[in-house]
């Protein structure tokens, strides 16, 4: 997706409401993950993502993208790359969960709203509160932290 000023605020939003799911990921073995890949198991991975999912959003709102790769070296930590469909109510995000030996990150590849508004700022925050509808935390941190407040103030 080609980066606009807005893309790093939605990337972060993202990135909280599914750390859950992030961190349940990390759990499974990085060999199995990457086995998985290589001999391209995708209905093993439409399982674990889900199972890991439903834990922490309504069915069907996270889901395996049916892709993915990995990074492994000799003289590095495994890295390894699955692509996500996202879809809360309203919105359709196509995203890279990125899991690591000690982190997670998120890459949003794009970002479909069903009713789109010309402002970008309100079409951010129905990504929130769309998020927060299909998810079962529903306190997440970028509602009130530096992330969201800063930028909705401006």
């Amino acid at each position: 997706m080609k980066k606009c000023p807005y893309s790093q605020k939605r990337e972060a939003i993202l990135a909280e409401a599914i750390s859950p799911v992030a961190a349940e990921l990390r759990l499974l073995d990085a060999s199995d993950l990457i086995s998985l890949l290589r001999f391209e198991c995708h209905g093993s991975l439409v399982d674990l993502v889900a199972s890991a999912a439903e834990l922490y959003f309504l069915p069907g709102t996270v889901n395996f993208g049916l892709g993915g790769d990995f990074r492994l070296d000799w003289d590095s930590q495994p890295s390894i790359t699955l692509d996500l469909e996202i879809r809360p109510q309203g919105v359709t995000i196509y995203a890279q969960l990125t899991l690591q030996a000690e982190e997670a990150g998120v890459s949003i590849n794009h970002i479909a709203f069903e009713n789109p508004c010309e402002d970008p700022e309100a079409n951010t925050a129905f990504l929130v509160e769309s998020l927060r509808d299909a998810s079962f935390i529903k306190d997440f941190k970028c509602l009130t932290g530096p992330v969201f407040r800063e930028d909705r103030a401006a």
